[in-house]
């Protein structure tokens, strides 16, 4: 592999773990992760609370900025303040392969994702220049790339050990000082472990969860749905269980996803969701444990034919829409410029008082 730091635009932004391993984090079993996403503490309603007062003493007609002031007093309750900041957003990208794709489900071969992961440690992807641009931590973690997960048409994609070393990889890409934490993904395959596992959170035939993914023609979709078909019959417990489905029909990054969401939902941390990959992995904890994504906003609505199907399930409103469907955090990347606006507003800005206007 090249040298860690070779063609990083912004080397103190932009870290990337080619060879991620299993580091240690406070559960080792999947019912242990739940217990600790269960018990996670909720956001600081009196700091929202202040929030609110706040923003109706600005210089401004009450809620005049729309969901701004939605997403401003959102984010005080969460960092516990009320008057927020973005000063620290951290991206972190986590990339696996899926057995899955011997199915003929993608329009690129599996080689893609390590080639895709070279792209951003060389600073050259579209989440690179995003990151960049807001001002964004970026960190990518290349989760077991040699060895993908088993195709879910046979059986499970990961042991539960395997799935357990995947959230822990997640758990801990958690920056220390992240004010604000975007997730995203890369893995050749990963639209269809998405779509089998919203197929069996929330039911529906496998052609209703399914869409082109990296641009795969009709027959692709078909075999897509065929695969999820076969996985959900081959794998009856993924239907039962959240993080049985996760672990039956997910990938290693979808997983991390979940792991990294669920320790910001901890530690108390805001978390800005990307496409449809992304909600999948989100998706998972809200099943599994109710609240789990409270402290969760919709970066964006993805196009993805799915992805506003699981928005409204999840009762997630998008910030934006955009037509994007590349993943890699980019959709929810951008989103940051908005969240930041919405923190400098309501921490910023002038009370009537203050301005010596009369309200």
């Amino acid at each position: 592999m090249p040298d860690e730091g070779l063609g990083r635009v912004r080397p103190e932004r932009n870290e990337i773990d080619m060879n991620a391993t299993t580091p240690l984090a406070p559960f080792s079993t999947l019912a242990e992760f739940r217990e600790i996403l269960a018990a996670a503490p909720d956001c600081d309603q009196a700091a929202r609370d202040a929030a609110e007062a706040r923003n109706d003493r600005l210089t401004k007609p009450p809620r005049s900025l729309g969901r701004l002031d939605d997403l401003a007093i959102w984010l005080s309750g969460w960092q516990g303040t009320p008057k927020p900041a973005v000063d620290n957003p951290q991206i972190s990208v986590f990339a696996g392969n899926h057995g899955v794709t011997q199915r003929g489900v993608s329009a690129y071969p599996a080689e893609v994702t390590e080639q895709m992961v070279l792209n951003f440690q060389a600073g050259g992807a579209a989440i690179n220049q995003i990151a960049r641009s807001v001002g964004a931590r970026l960190t990518v973690h290349a989760i077991d790339l040699d060895r993908p997960t088993a195709d879910f048409t046979q059986g499970p994609a990961m042991t539960e050990a395997e799935c357990v070393a995947a959230l822990a990889v997640g758990w801990n890409a958690l920056l220390a000082g992240t004010d604000l934490l975007v997730a995203g993904e890369m893995g050749i395959g990963n639209t269809t472990a998405a779509a089998a596992i919203a197929t069996a959170l929330f039911g529906g035939e496998p052609r209703d969860w399914v869409g082109r993914g990296t641009g795969v023609d009709e027959s692709g979709m078909s075999r897509k749905a065929e695969a999820i078909a076969e996985g959900l019959a081959a794998n009856p417990v993924a239907s039962e269980d959240p993080l049985e489905a996760l672990r039956c029909l997910g990938g290693r990054e979808i997983a991390a996803m979940a792991g990294i969401i669920a320790r910001a939902r901890v530690e108390r941390v805001p978390v800005i969701l990307d496409g449809f990959i992304c909600t999948a992995a989100a998706a998972v904890l809200a099943k599994a444990v109710p609240g789990a994504i409270d402290h969760a906003q919709a970066g964006h609505q993805s196009a993805e034919a799915a992805h506003r199907n699981m928005l409204l399930r999840l009762e997630l409103d998008p910030i934006l829409t955009l037509g994007m469907r590349l993943g890699e955090a980019s959709g929810a990347g951008v989103a940051i410029g908005v969240v930041r606006a919405a923190a400098a507003c309501q921490s910023g800005m002038a009370s009537f008082a203050e301005a010596g206007v009369t309200g």
